[in-house]
């Protein structure tokens, strides 16, 4: 099968901002984003996480390397602090090789990030059967 560069977005928001709850949240919106398209650890190309201006305790980054994410480029910033925008919330993109379709990848949003995309949050089956790996 041929392999090619895909982009996975996702996000998440957190109660307060506390560095466990930070870790807590952004392993659930990754393992998810996993899951749900199958991607082996040795196919994530690099993340890039962002954080609205009121998540400053914790970088998002520190829990996907606790999930052994050890050797995949990570990126954290902080977002623009737009009036009326969503509050404690973690974004993030994948950059992942993939044979699947671009149409067959699977965007995550849980939470209350929900409402920033309703037309793609909900739970969808998965176009193609792929097991999760880590390594």
């Amino acid at each position: 099968m041929m392999m090619r560069l895909r982009a996975i977005r996702g996000a998440i928001t957190v109660d307060r901002d506390e560095p466990e709850l930070v870790y807590a949240a952004t392993r659930e919106l990754l393992s998810e984003i996993i899951a749900r398209n199958g991607v082996d650890l040795d196919h994530i190309i690099s993340v890039i996480f962002t954080v609205t201006p009121d998540l400053t305790s914790a970088f998002p980054a520190m829990a996907a390397r606790s999930m052994g994410w050890l050797d995949v480029p990570l990126l954290c910033t902080m977002e623009i602090p737009v009036p009326g925008a969503m509050g404690r919330c973690i974004r993030v993109l994948l950059h992942v090789e993939s044979d699947r379709k671009r149409a067959a990848i699977q965007h995550v949003y849980l939470g209350s990030a929900q409402s920033l995309r309703p037309d793609i949050s909900e739970v969808r089956p998965a176009p193609e059967s792929h097991p999760p790996r880590q390594g």
